[in-house]
Order: C-alpha cells, then sequence, then structure tokens
C-alpha cells in the first residue's frame, strides 16, 4: 500500500536515542538542518528534507522564485575511475559519452535492456579517465558493477554529497563566495572548481528547478561547519535560505522536470516520457539500444491544469475512460491552479484537450492537457536570458 494517499504521508522526524536507523545516511549539512525542524523522505537511502517548521512549503516556493535558495539533496554521486571508465560510460548510457570533454557534465540515462528506464542523473566528466555521476533514486552501483565485468574501472561511493543552490540571485551568491571571482566561462552544464573560504570545491551549472542556478559537491575532507557558514554569509544580502523538496517540487512539475521512479520507470522508454533527445541510436553498442531501435517513438507524458491539486496515480479520463494516470501533481502559487504531470496509455493526446483529473479531494475536477515545460517554453529563466522576477500576489 502506498503511503501517499493525499491526506497523509510518512516522513522521518530525528528523535533522541540510539535505535534502528543503521540504513540510512545523514547529509552532511544534518546539523544545520536540525534546528530548522525539518522532515526528511528517505533517498538512495540518504535523508532529504521535504518540509521544515521554520518555512511554510509556499513560502519556499517564492523564496526559490524571488532570491535563492538551498537544498541539500539525495543524490548518489558514484565515481568511476580507470583506463576502462569513459568505455563503461558509453555502455551504461544511452547518450555518446565519448564526446564529453573534461570540466562538462551532460544528462544519463540508463536503460536496462528492453529499453526500460533504470534511473537518471548528471554527469561529471572529472578529468579523462574518472567520472562522477549524481544519481537519482534507484538501482545503479549494482548494475555498473555487473557490467563492468573484465573491464580496468574502479566503481565506488566517494560520500559526496550534492546542494543546490538556486533562484534569480544565485549567481549574486556565487561571485560573492568565490575566493578568487565567478569561473570563467561557466556556462549550462559546466563544470568548474572554485575556492570558497579557501576551500576548493567543484561545482556545476546544474538544477532540478529551471531557475537560475548551480550545485556545489561536498567531499569527505571539507570542513562542512566552515563551507556552509562561508556560503551563509555571502548569501545573506541576497537572501539565500535552506528550502525543502515540497518547494522544488511544484517547480519543477511547472518546469516539466521528471522525478525517477514516479514519473518515469522500468516500464516505460526515454521516448515514452520525452526524452529521446538523450538517446544516441547511432553512436556504438549500449545497453537497451536494440530495443530503443524498434520502440515506438511516442511521447506519453503531458502535463495538466486544473483547478485542484492532482493526486498522484488518479486517473485521467476522456468521456468518463481512463486514458492515463498522474504521475506528479501540486498547486501553483505562479499560476494559481493545480499543475501536474502525466502519463498517457497512448502517445497522440494534444495539448488543450479537455480531459478530468482525480484531485487530493477524492474527486474528479474539470482540466485540460498542456505542453511541458507549463511555462519558458524556450528554457530562458534557467539560461539568465530572462532576469524578469515573479510578484507573489
Amino acid at each position: 500500500m502506498s503511503s501517499s494517499d493525499g491526506k497523509t504521508r510518512d516522513l522521518v522526524s530525528t528523535i533522541d536515542g540510539a535505535g534502528w536507523d543503521f540504513a540510512l545516511t545523514r547529509h552532511r549539512y544534518h546539523d544545520i538542518e536540525r534546528p530548522l525542524g525539518p522532515h526528511y523522505c528517505v533517498y538512495n537511502r540518504r535523508l532529504m528534507a521535504c518540509c521544515f517548521d521554520h518555512r511554510s512549503t509556499i513560502d519556499g516556493y517564492w523564496l526559490l522564485r524571488q532570491k535563492v535558495a538551498v537544498l541539500n539533496t539525495g543524490e548518489l554521486p558514484l565515481q568511476f575511475k580507470g583506463v576502462d571508465a569513459q568505455r563503461l560510460m558509453d555502455k551504461l548510457f544511452t547518450k555518446d559519452i565519448t564526446k564529453l570533454k573534461i570540466g562538462r557534465c551532460a544528462y544519463g540515462l540508463a536503460c536496462y535492456e528492453d529499453g526500460g528506464l533504470i534511473v537518471d542523473g548528471i554527469l561529471l566528466r572529472v578529468t579523462d579517465d574518472c567520472f562522477w555521476y549524481a544519481q537519482a533514486d534507484g538501482d545503479f552501483y549494482s548494475w555498473a558493477r555487473a557490467h563492468a565485468l573484465g573491464m580496468d574501472v574502479e566503481i565506488t561511493d566517494p560520500q559526496i554529497f550534492v546542494s543546490q543552490v538556486q533562484g534569480p540571485n544565485s549567481m549574486k551568491v556565487l561571485a560573492a563566495a568565490c575566493d578568487d571571482g565567478m569561473p570563467d566561462p561557466f556556462g549550462y552544464f559546466a563544470m568548474a572548481r572554485v575556492k570558497f573560504g579557501g576551500q576548493e570545491v567543484v561545482i556545476t551549472r546544474t538544477g532540478y528547478t529551471n531557475e537560475l542556478g548551480w550545485e556545489y559537491y561536498t567531499q569527505p575532507h571539507h570542513d562542512a561547519q566552515a563551507l556552509w557558514e562561508h556560503l551563509k554569509q555571502a548569501g545573506e544580502p541576497f537572501g539565500l535560505d535552506i528550502f525543502g523538496l515540497d518547494s522544488m517540487h511544484i517547480r519543477r512539475i511547472e518546469a516539466g522536470i521528471l522525478n525517477a521512479g514516479s514519473d518515469f520507470d522500468q516500464t516505460t522508454t526515454p521516448y515514452d516520457v520525452g526524452l529521446g533527445m538523450f538517446v544516441d541510436e547511432d553512436k556504438g553498442d549500449f545497453i537497451g539500444k536494440a530495443a530503443l531501435k524498434k520502440a515506438s517513438k511516442g511521447v506519453r507524458l503531458i502535463g495538466v491544469l486544473c483547478n485542484a491539486e492532482p493526486h498522484i496515480g488518479a486517473e485521467i479520463r476522456i468521456d468518463g475512460y481512463a486514458v492515463g494516470k498522474v504521475t506528479a501533481g501540486a498547486l501553483s502559487p505562479y499560476l494559481k491552479q493545480g499543475v501536474g504531470i502525466a502519463l498517457m496509455l497512448e502517445s497522440g493526446h494534444l495539448p488543450d484537450a479537455k480531459v478530468t483529473i482525480g484531485c487530493v479531494d477524492g474527486k474528479f475536477h474539470e482540466g485540460k492537457l498542456a505542453s511541458l515545460p507549463l511555462y519558458d517554453k524556450a528554457g530562458e529563466i534557467q539560461r539568465g536570458k530572462n532576469i524578469n522576477i515573479p510578484s507573489r500576489d
């Protein structure tokens, strides 16, 4: 039975005492989050804050849209190092990894032999023979180990933790935090090494919001407390603060950014969910290549709009017949309506088509299908080309 019934949910809180939590890993900034009243989900066996007592979900959303917000994520960076690291990466991922240059990032999708999706994430080429893969929640480590048999590559969990700094003031915070000034160039999907308060840190021009933003990677040798204090001091003039995944969730739906395990899973191909652009069918052999060549290229994933909050797992209906299901839903403070993502049973459904949508109030509400992203279709916000800050009415 799913824990999410639209009325209650099960999250993790920190309590006094010892006991059974051996399989869970805390973020390096757990002690900084704890006074704020965090409530966690479990993601890659790591704790990731969904919400905080000190700030509402809606306030967190506007912090992201108007100032700058920090999420300490549950992403799991794995390291692949060795002579055959590139060979393995090119086998595991649908994109042509041989073209990825040192100091650049790529969006990496991994599939099963039948073309079903395993996981997605951000792949960093750290050196010629070393990659980091910041994976979403999913079974990837053992999959990679199994397919590395006979290759000269070491696959490890280097105990790196990823934090996202997102929002219209994010680059101002970065400029203030860098000891030696902003990295140049630092375009979209770039990687750089900068010094924050004397500590060298890997940063990437990436995020999960389609807002202007960047991410930084806290490694075991870092003094995490000092690193956070430095960033906090740099960000205070620009309104920087910590927020939770619930706030980011609203923005990622608006942006059409997918979540592994809910918007796609092993039953869907990249083409089913609109990620076909990240499949290089003409490159050398990779896992799932033969199946993907034969797979339907029709897109079944689409956005939805209605006057209530869509309920994850609920039906999408046309003329009373089920034609799809909700995979993500929220109330958008910016669009002032319910927003969601839906996986249709078949491709070919068009934006603006009228539907009824199952919502968290237990009722079906009239709505319509919509193309993703729901606004900023050209992606100008995250590239810094649209600097207009929305107002909170």
